[in-house]
């Protein structure tokens, strides 16, 4: 699951909406329970559902269930799974970490805990470059789960793909092949800018010289490339793949973070640094927000004034008017407004109060 999918799911509404939360496993025998609990919540929802409406109202949305439920792959499951239905939609998603068991109806689905843990993870795009096929990862630590809408995977239909290169006297086949691919890419390209558009995450490539170097000359995404590693992966599991190319991605990520510290000391200088969850808050909400800096385990409660404008602190965290944690929500609050989120390590800012907001001006 990425940003692609939960803007989708954002623009969804309607009673019933159907959301179903639960652990999962990746390895016998733990995983022999998933299938048990997978019923059981299932059944749960159901029975809740029939208590407001009658099996005919309920038919669309019971055949949606049904089949997500029948095509649960449990040998390759994750951590995590949701199941997301109503009376025109259907999907499940394998999450790479632990979610709490729950049925949960209501006018919208349930994501907002989803985007809260996806936001605390270390996530980034693998593109695997071939003819045959182009895939796209999303990735998590060292995790990769395949794309499989929007155009991906992707494979070469045309001549010097699929189909046979003209021929004859005179004709550069070479030349013809080498345009053909880069055309190829470029289509490849446009694929992959409206997941790139939505979450703008590090990207790692994989392929051949000759693909990486095609790729090189024709994408309009290089800003967003942390790792190439040269290879043909086309054969290799997405397993193995993911055991591949995480070493080199995490040590990109690793220099992200030092590069945003070093920056964050810059910036402090100039008196473009807030810190404290308050005001960063504060110019998170008034779209000031550039790159947010926060410790990894860094959590705390918060409430508004009545202005809706100050977060102030939570003295009693049970209030009916206390945000759960006030860090999760600038974190979705610098995102939502085009800005960037770096986790650095616990104490990495122990002189801005574990959490520091870089201005844009």
């Amino acid at each position: 699951m990425n940003r692609h999918d939960i803007q989708q799911l954002q623009a969804m509404s309607g009673y019933p909406s159907l959301t179903i939360t639960l652990p999962t496993h990746r390895t016998a025998p733990d995983n022999l329970q998933d299938p048990i609990r997978v019923r059981n919540l299932t059944g749960e929802a159901k029975e809740r559902l029939r208590a407001e409406f009658n099996n005919r109202e309920l038919a669309p949305l019971f055949d949606h269930l049904d089949r997500l439920s029948e095509g649960i792959d449990y040998r390759h499951a994750l951590d995590g799974l949701v199941i997301f239905a109503n009376h025109d939609f259907a999907a499940k998603y394998y999450l790479p970490f632990a979610v709490p068991e729950r049925v949960v109806i209501g006018e919208k689905f349930l994501i907002r805990d989803l985007v809260f843990a996806m936001n605390r993870t270390s996530r980034y795009w693998v593109l695997a470059l071939s003819e045959q096929p182009t895939r796209l990862f999303e990735g998590t630590h060292d995790t990769l789960v395949e794309i499989q809408e929007e155009g991906f995977p992707m494979v070469h239909e045309g001549p010097g793909g699929a189909t046979s290169l003209p021929g004859g006297f005179g004709v550069n086949v070479s030349a013809i092949r080498d345009e053909r691919h880069r055309q190829f890419f470029r289509s490849v390209d446009a694929a992959l800018k409206p997941f790139l558009a939505d979450d703008p995450l590090p990207m790692g490539v994989v392929g051949v010289d000759r693909y990486l170097s095609f790729w090189d000359e024709v994408t309009t995404h290089k800003q967003f490339i942390r790792a190439t590693m040269l290879g043909n992966y086309d054969e290799a599991s997405t397993h193995e793949l993911a055991k591949a190319i995480w070493p080199q991605v995490e040590a990109a990520l690793d220099e992200r973070v030092q590069r945003s510290l070093d920056a964050l000391e810059a910036m402090a200088s100039q008196q473009r640094v807030v810190s404290t969850v308050g005001e960063a808050w504060r110019m998170a909400n008034l779209g000031r927000g550039k790159t947010l800096l926060v410790e990894r385990d860094y959590h705390t409660p918060g409430r508004l004034d009545e202005s809706g404008l100050l977060l102030l602190s939570a003295d009693d965290a049970t209030a009916t008017d206390v945000i759960p944690d006030a860090v999760d929500e600038v974190v979705e609050m610098v995102l939502n407004k085009g800005g960037e989120v770096v986790f650095t390590e616990n104490g990495a800012l122990e002189k801005y109060q574990r959490i520091a907001l870089v201005l844009r001006y």
